[in-house]
């Protein structure tokens, strides 16, 4: 197994750990709500660091965003909601999805046409996800 598995994998037994019977009460305590704060928080430190061109804080700062990504996939994995690899699969296609001038036949000239067919893409997808949830709704009947 690569390295970069096992570390993965160790983070994710740790993070189980972290909010079992035995584990952290702080962490224990944290909803989805409680985090988002810190969220906002490490985002704006990964900012300090790239203005900073500081390579190893910015090391760090991303492993903070990172903790919260797992944090916050814990705590639904908890709740039945969705884990970690719902996270992973969901990005993986939306990245292929996104990027059809590299994993399909669409052509581009330049960056900024890539900006503009990812805005595009984007748009398409929130309309579509809107239509799909305005079709599960049951009709209120009075």
């Amino acid at each position: 197994m690569k390295k970069y598995l096992r570390e993965f994998d160790k983070l994710i037994g740790i993070f189980s750990t972290l909010r079992s019977k035995n584990g952290c009460m702080w962490d224990k305590g944290q909803t989805h709500e409680s985090l988002v704060k810190r969220l906002f928080s490490e985002a704006e430190e990964v900012k300090q660091a790239v203005k900073n061109k500081d390579k190893q804080n910015l090391e760090e700062e991303l492993g903070d965003i990172f903790l919260q990504v797992v944090f916050h996939a814990q705590i639904a994995k908890e709740n039945k909601d969705f884990d970690i690899t719902g996270v992973i699969e969901k990005l993986n296609k939306k990245l292929v999805r996104r990027h059809p001038h590299v994993f399909g036949k669409y052509k581009v000239k330049n960056a900024k046409d890539i900006e503009v067919m990812w805005e595009r893409l984007k748009e398409k997808e929130k309309n579509l996800k809107a239509k799909k949830q305005n079709r599960r709704r049951k009709p209120v009947i009075k």
